[in-house]
């Protein structure tokens, strides 16, 4: 991956020394034609760094993972349910056009329209690592086609973005982070146990977690049972910090309300979509309804 990194920034480098020479050499000779082509690939790297920067930064832990993505209906009644469906159709247009593939894994239809909430598994490259900046609530005005007064109305809905953790957790132990201690066994166990230094005392030194055997006469034995329950205990740390880490993210959740949302989205009275995090607005609402995201997208992570 580094590899991979560094290779583009070398390639996007020596274009960018490319671009100079030859603009120098426009302006010297004062040839359009040159400074044009020299805008050109200006414009092309532009984007190309844009691109890395993005990449450089989906660096976290989970970055790299799919992704569960769940819309809930909050505040607003029919409303809402009938936003968090225009979320819905919003997001899976993004994922078909960013070339991802999805799974329902939940769906429930609200009462008169809408959905009052549903479940996407996304799967991608660096899936989890864009979609989590859509985590929040998002907030809607228009004129209500529920409300037969036809008054503005603002309904809210939440997306909440969770990394797919799998279920398999791999314990690899470096025998270099292991102190191995043997010991003379005491208790029941017979002459020899007693005698002999076969017990064993395993330490993992990075967590220190202990785990030690001495019921067995063989050390070798010892030692196996105790590298078991060393696993064993250290799985279960693992296992902890997965749910730790699960929690801590629920935990950041936002009331589906006023105050705490992350997005506006206006149809009335003028039309507009505005991130509140970055202040990057787009005017034109159908398009961003129709999945085009990567502007707001790439903005939170490059801010």
């Amino acid at each position: 991956m580094l590899l991979n990194l560094l290779e583009t920034w070398e390639n996007i480098y020596q274009e960018i020394e490319d671009a100079d020479i030859l603009l120098e050499l426009a302006l010297e000779e004062s040839d359009k034609e040159i400074e044009n082509e020299v805008a050109v690939l200006l414009s092309i790297l532009e984007k190309k760094i844009k691109k890395f920067s993005i990449q450089v930064t989906l660096d976290g832990e989970d970055d790299a993972r799919n992704a569960l993505v769940s819309i809930n209906a909050g505040a607003g009644g029919t409303d809402s349910q009938d936003w968090a469906e225009m979320l819905f159709r919003m997001y899976t247009r993004w994922i078909d056009k960013k070339g991802y593939t999805f799974k329902i894994i939940d769906y429930q239809p609200g009462d008169e329209a809408g959905i009052k909430g549903a479940t996407l598994h996304v799967s991608g490259i660096n899936c989890y690592g864009f979609m989590k900046v859509e985590s929040g609530v998002h907030r809607l005005v228009r004129i209500s086609p529920y409300n037969a007064s036809g008054k503005r109305h603002t309904s809210f809905a939440s997306v909440f973005v969770y990394p797919e953790i799998k279920d398999e957790i791999k314990i690899d132990i470096d025998e270099s982070d292991l102190r191995i201690d043997v010991y003379r066994a005491s208790g029941a166990g017979g002459q020899h146990v007693n005698k002999t230094s076969s017990a064993v005392r395993i330490t993992h030194l990075p967590t220190g977690v202990v785990a030690q055997c001495q019921q067995e006469s063989s050390q070798h034995r010892n030692k196996e049972i105790a590298f078991k329950v060393l696993k064993s205990r250290l799985y279960q740390l693992e296992k902890k910090k997965q749910e730790q880490k699960m929690q801590n993210l629920h935990d950041g959740k936002d009331d589906i309300a006023w105050g705490s949302q992350i997005r506006s989205y206006v149809l009335h009275p003028y039309r507009m979509v505005k991130d509140h995090r970055t202040d990057f607005e787009m005017g034109d609402v159908d398009r961003v309804l129709d999945g085009d995201l990567d502007p707001f997208i790439e903005g939170v992570l490059l801010s």
